[in-house]
């Protein structure tokens, strides 16, 4: 049910602003109140790890803006996103919640109406 609702999510066709970000999370929450739109579980999740991997690095304590074009980055979210919404399969979701006690809490509360107009 969740995969099939997120595949009803369209995914905006292009950034519209340069969003600046000190971290992966930082963005991803800028995007979701930007665009009014929940992020895919997966994609919650990759964004805390991509965050995680920078850990120990040279460019640990630089704002991620510094590091990669925010429009680059934004895209690089949306690109994500869209495979996430388009190919994950429900019996692989089910799989990860269940060894995730904690899965709800990378599940956005943002649901926005997916009635076409």
């Amino acid at each position: 049910m969740y995969q099939e609702y997120m595949k009803q999510i369209p995914i905006p066709d292009h950034g519209s602003s340069l969003i600046p970000s000190t971290s992966w999370l930082g963005l991803g929450r800028s995007v979701k109140l930007l665009y009014e739109q929940p992020l895919h579980y997966l994609t919650n999740v990759l964004l805390r790890q991509w965050d995680q991997q920078r850990l120990g690095s040279d460019e640990e304590h630089q704002p991620l803006d510094v590091i990669i074009r925010p429009m680059k980055a934004e895209a690089l979210i949306w690109a994500t996103e869209e495979v996430h919404r388009m190919t994950t399969s429900s019996r692989h979701l089910a799989k990860l919640w269940a060894s995730d006690p904690m899965y709800h809490a990378r599940i956005d509360p943002v649901f926005p109406s997916t009635e076409l107009h």
